[in-house]
């Protein structure tokens, strides 16, 4: 039985332009734009249709997995908690981070990730979530045991990507020990002697093992076809060496530099939508407004607060010079989409999956009204 929704007197969002239209949804898809109300179906009121946002990387999970240090919540639990705040923040395709490698800093144990996306795909089995959940193995390439974490993945379809990260000091991130010692010392409560030598495990971890962990890892996923993120960047050799591993996104640049050359090799640069929000990094690094304002930023990522993925585009099309909000919408839909090889998705053109977001902005912070994935309303 054929499946139809016709949505009215909307302001949709296309790549180019607001065309004040209809929409018409049939088995899923988009089926047909057109300018102009429709007598037909249901009214819009004049609010904003967007494309279904696409989140590439949250650590959000994690905060409903582990609410506290040491507490471990039930799996599904966790993962439907995230799945709703996810979805109500206009987000209809989510890649949820999952950390690879621990140390004495923390993480998680060999085989609780692994237990994490079992549930993430029984969870969607069971058609128990809204949004749809894919896999981004966070790599921390200087650990000792992350190629036995990631080997846990090695057959699993929901993983499409995998990002290479190395946070020892000194590198990328942490390329002085100012940050270092806030992000640490501060917060573990080392003395000077403690945290010197802590220090110099992790730098000797990240000598010895970093290069042929990110060797490894990229081979394994240019030969499953799985897309690779650099992360925290900082020099021109940083993107040299990203570029030799064929990586097509380039996360949370520390630098000008290292944002411009990633950018103009053909990498999508991808910043913070939370830096957007608050108009700085939480980690005292480069503006994310700044690099939209030099034409050199591309994808943004909720990080941590699912909702600032909705927040930061109508910022940047209200505050930045040369981005509208066809532009900026694109920044959470579109780019992030082809970035990864999904060309289902991403945008509102005809044939295309009919995952949508309704949002009405008066002022200030916009408000999502209703969210359809596939053609089906999920909130």
């Amino acid at each position: 039985m054929t499946r139809e929704t016709v949505l009215s007197n909307a302001r949709i969002v296309l790549e180019d332009r607001i065309l004040d239209g209809t929409l018409v949804l049939r088995d899923g898809l988009i089926a047909d734009i057109s300018e102009g109300p429709s007598t037909a179906g249901e009214d819009m009121e004049g609010d904003f249709l967007l494309p279904g946002l696409v989140e590439l990387h949250t650590d959000h999970l994690e905060a409903h997995y582990s609410p506290r240090p040491g507490v471990r919540w039930g799996l599904t639990a966790a993962i439907q908690a995230h799945d709703a705040q996810v979805v109500t923040s206009g987000i209809t395709t989510v890649f949820d981070c999952l950390r690879m490698g621990s140390d004495e800093d923390g993480g998680f144990e060999q085989g609780e990730m692994r237990a994490m996306a079992d549930a993430i795909a029984d969870a969607q089995d069971e058609d128990r979530l809204r949004a749809q959940h894919l896999i981004h193995l966070r790599c921390e390439v200087s650990t000792d045991n992350v190629l036995d974490h990631y080997a846990e993945f090695e057959d699993d379809p929901l993983v499409r990507l995998v990002s290479l990260m190395d946070h020892a000091p000194g590198q990328r991130q942490f390329q002085t020990l100012d940050q270092y010692i806030l992000y640490y010392k501060k917060k573990r409560g080392l003395t000077d002697d403690e945290f010197a030598a802590f220090c110099k495990r992790q730098q000797d971890l990240s000598a010895r093992y970093a290069k042929p962990h990110r060797d490894a890892i990229a081979a394994s996923c240019a030969a499953r076809d799985i897309s690779v993120a650099s992360h925290d960047d900082a020099t021109l050799e940083h993107v040299e060496e990203a570029i030799g591993y064929g990586i097509r996104l380039a996360e949370f640049p520390t630098s000008f530099d290292a944002a411009k050359a990633s950018h103009g090799a053909g990498m999508s640069v991808l910043m913070g939508a939370p830096n957007i929000v608050r108009g700085k990094s939480h980690s005292g690094n480069i503006a994310a407004r700044d690099l939209a304002t030099m034409g050199v930023l591309d994808v943004l990522s909720s990080d941590y607060v699912p909702f600032s993925l909705m927040h930061a585009p109508f910022i940047l099309a209200d505050e930045v010079e040369g981005i509208d909000l066809p532009r900026a919408i694109a920044m959470v839909s579109t780019t992030p989409a082809r970035t990864v090889g999904l060309d289902d998705r991403g945008a509102i053109a005809r044939g295309l999956r009919a995952d949508l977001v309704r949002v009405r902005r008066p002022s200030g912070v916009p408000v999502v009204r209703s969210v359809w994935r596939q053609g089906r309303r999920v909130a």
